[in-house]
């Protein structure tokens, strides 16, 4: 055992020593909650309404409208709701000024918004402007998670930060089930402005089916029901054929989302299931001015269109029966003579056509009720250009 003697001078000097400490330590205690008196944090939540997700396809496709999807749950909310992204915070005084810094991400820059706060001790939803960078958004076809970093102060308190991860989902991610209006999110796919359309509408011109797409002008009444024939037999002549990538990787209690094909990528790769085939006849129809109309039953989704300007009569197609049939294994046209046996390549096309008519109105026939009367298991979206003004297209 070592024993450690002290001698009393310098028990006196450890007991002042202990004593400044102590005297230090008090001190610091007392600045800070007198800091905190004089000049306190500033407190927030960062919040959004998506369950922390982000969908490209909802900021493009409403970015140069004032369609807002999402509205926010809260009354009385500050901004502009369609960034997304919100603080909560409560008003310490009257007129309070609160300033929002927004880092900047991959997928959009750096902001910093200014906003009052009118009353006292009340609570705001506040949407600082978010700059999105829309490249980005539009080429992003994988989920991905970016971290949001805001720093929020209100004058004569201390700046506080919150950082909250999010995910922003792929563009071919259609948001579907949030409440009923996201079933008109389907619009954004349909593009009649791409550029690779005038391609598909040379090569149905070249099959000789019709001599020029003149929408609803021709005064025959079948001719625009050739019109559309002519666009499903060159997808037959493209080999299309079903292939369902309808689920995502979203997993959330809060909203739902379905894969869907852009025209580019269906055209790329001669794929489509039923949503992609809807918007992708739906996007040719409306590039040659026949009205189309997307309709969504449980599980499905096929496509109509007005049959004369006035909209008194639709048909409707199953776009699936497209790749039903491969024309290479029947005679073209040209090699067909009074000898040959069996159908030729247009007969089966116009065949497999007025079978998917006859299919699709059969089941509009059953569900025409439920259609127009349960907008959230059921969607009947004519794509017009009323429609146009709140939802615009995708493009890629």
């Amino acid at each position: 055992m070592v024993v450690i003697k002290i001698g009393r001078g310098a028990t006196q000097r450890i007991i002042w020593i202990l004593a400044l400490l102590i005297l230090a330590g008090g001190l610091t205690v007392a600045f800070f909650h007198l800091r905190d008196k004089i000049f306190p944090s500033t407190t927030f939540e960062l919040n959004d309404e998506l369950g922390g997700n982000i969908f490209p396809s909802l900021i493009l496709s409403t970015a140069t409208t004032d369609t807002l999807i999402v509205a926010p749950t809260e009354k009385g909310a500050l901004g502009n709701p369609k960034s997304g992204i919100s603080i909560q915070i409560t008003s310490p005084v009257k007129d309070a000024r609160l300033h929002v810094e927004v880092a900047e991400t991959p997928f959009f820059k750096r902001s910093v918004s200014e906003f009052i706060l009118p009353e006292e001790g009340k609570a705001y939803t506040v949407y600082p402007d978010i700059l999105w960078n829309y490249d980005a958004l539009r080429n992003n076809t994988q989920a991905e998670p970016i971290t949001v970093s805001v720093e929020v102060q209100i004058k004569d308190r201390e700046a506080s930060q919150r950082v909250r991860t999010f995910s922003v989902r792929s563009i071919n991610e259609c948001l579907i089930g949030y409440n009923d209006k996201t079933g008109v999110l389907f619009a954004a796919y349909v593009n009649e402005d791409s550029p690779l359309i005038d391609k598909i509408l040379r090569e149905a011109l070249n099959t000789r089916i019709v001599n020029r797409f003149m929408g609803y002008q021709n005064k025959r009444k079948d001719y625009v029901d050739k019109q559309v024939y002519a666009l499903w037999n060159v997808l037959q002549r493209r080999k299309f054929r079903y292939s369902s990538i309808s689920y995502s990787s979203l997993s959330s209690n809060v909203v739902y989302s379905q894969r869907v094909r852009t025209l580019e990528d269906a055209l790329a790769s001669s794929q489509i299931n039923c949503v992609d085939g809807s918007v992708l006849f739906a996007s040719l129809l409306r590039a040659i001015n026949i009205d189309p109309i997307l309709v969504r039953i449980p599980g499905h989704m096929y496509v109509g269109y007005y049959t004369d300007r006035n909209h008194s009569q639709a048909n409707f197609l199953e776009t699936t029966m497209i790749g039903d049939i491969d024309l290479d294994d029947f005679f073209p046209e040209e090699k067909l003579d009074s000898t040959s046996e069996g159908k030729s390549q247009e007969e089966m096309s116009r065949l497999t056509f007025e079978k998917s008519k006859e299919y699709a109105h059969r089941k509009y026939s059953a569900d025409s009720a439920r259609i127009h009367t349960l907008p959230r298991q059921y969607m009947f979206l004519e794509i017009s250009k009323a429609l146009r003004r709140k939802i615009q297209p995708l493009g890629k």
